[in-house]
């Protein structure tokens, strides 16, 4: 196995020739009097594909062009002003986050942007150029702002410093109360463990309910907060330690349809906006523990009725989301919670005690795994 250094080493080499190659070609149609252009893929659901033996969202073929126009100049140039900030940045070796590149942007002139929502849709769409060439926003050296999740349990994390080649070995058992924050940048850590599966789970409160009270130690596991929709890097961190350790992965969530249409499927599937990193970024492995609708009767759970917006959110992954049409059993259990009218947390097992999702509701899940939904 190549070292994590010759890895990034070898990262960065394609990161730049892509870089290279697109700019050499808008210089060479402006020598021969051409209008230059780039071309994005659409980043919308109504351009993904999905197919069950792949596991993931796959981007379509519709592309997107841009020109460079009199109405276009000012975008063009952004383009062309972010690439040459991500090359800059894989030369020197360093990172910037959104909001760091959007003030960088103070320095471009007339090519500055003026909100940051700006600087992010142009980071995106050439995110979603590189894509072609298996390249992340990461690997561009764009990192996101927010911290990618939490981590207990057995497994020891190996991180090495790309400047140095030094490793440090982080054991996730030895956190006390706490737990390890899993960083931005994930594709150079490798792992050891002897768990037998990783448990995702969606609130922080319920995280660390079962890491105060060492469920991983009890059950052998791996436990992920998500803190709800996972960040890129909480993905990308559970995708490659299931890869690389062979390990099951199951996914404890809120029932209603954001926890089951939003987290959940983001979690396996992907997005559509994303669908030209999803083969990165998705777990098409993992399964759906709970809570579902039938566990809200089985275990006669508390509940709030559906607002307006859940009914919505479900009615349209019915009609329109690729991955709940695929699958009947999703469909089912969608179909039964509209008819329910009602919604279910994670907390509210704690009606039948505090610890009942430890003692009682988890370890009964986990003996009818191949009941789990898909």
């Amino acid at each position: 196995m190549k070292s994590p250094k010759t890895q990034q080493a070898r990262m960065d080499r394609v990161t730049t020739k892509a870089i290279t190659e697109v700019a050499a070609g808008i210089d060479q149609s402006v020598r021969n009097l051409r209008k230059p252009e780039v071309k994005f893929p659409v980043r919308s659901l109504s351009n993904v594909r999905y197919d069950p033996r792949k596991g993931y969202f796959e981007i379509g073929r519709d592309k997107s062009t841009r020109t460079l126009t009199v109405n276009t100049a000012k975008t063009f140039a952004q383009t062309l002003k972010m690439m040459s900030l991500s090359k800059e940045l894989v030369t020197t070796k360093d990172f910037a986050t959104k909001r760091d590149a959007y003030y960088q942007s103070k320095n471009w002139g007339e090519a500055h942007f003026d909100e940051q929502p700006e600087s992010d849709t142009v980071m995106d769409d050439i995110e979603a150029m590189f894509s072609i060439h298996g390249v992340s926003r990461e690997q561009l050296r764009f990192i996101p702002d927010e911290h990618g999740g939490a981590v207990a349990g057995e497994l020891i994390v190996y991180d090495t410093d790309l400047e140095t080649g030094k490793t440090e070995k982080i054991d996730c058992t030895r956190f006390g109360s706490g737990a390890y924050s899993i960083p931005s940048l994930v594709e150079h850590l490798t792992f050891e463990t002897q768990a037998k599966f990783i448990l995702c789970v969606e609130t922080g409160g319920m995280f660390q309910r079962l890491q105060s009270h060492k469920f991983w130690k009890k059950t052998h596991c791996i436990l992920v907060s998500m803190a709800g929709v996972p960040t890129r890097a909480t993905r990308r961190f559970v995708r490659r330690l299931s890869d690389q350790c062979k390990l099951k992965v199951y996914a404890f969530v809120d029932c209603d349809p954001y926890g089951i249409s939003n987290i959940y499927r983001t979690l396996k599937v992907g997005s559509g906006n994303a669908a030209h990193i999803n083969k990165f970024f998705c777990v098409p492995q993992v399964s759906f523990l709970g809570v579902t609708p039938q566990d809200i009767i089985d275990y006669e759970l508390p509940t709030h009725p559906l607002k307006d917006v859940d009914v919505k959110r479900a009615k349209d992954a019915l009609k329109n989301d690729p991955f709940f049409r695929q699958h009947k059993p999703w469909q089912k259990a969608l179909t039964q919670l509209l008819k329910m009218g009602v919604r279910a947390e994670q907390q509210s097992l704690a009606r039948w005690g505090l610890n009942y999702v430890i003692e009682e509701y988890l370890p009964r899940k986990l003996k009818e795994t191949a009941k789990f939904l898909p």
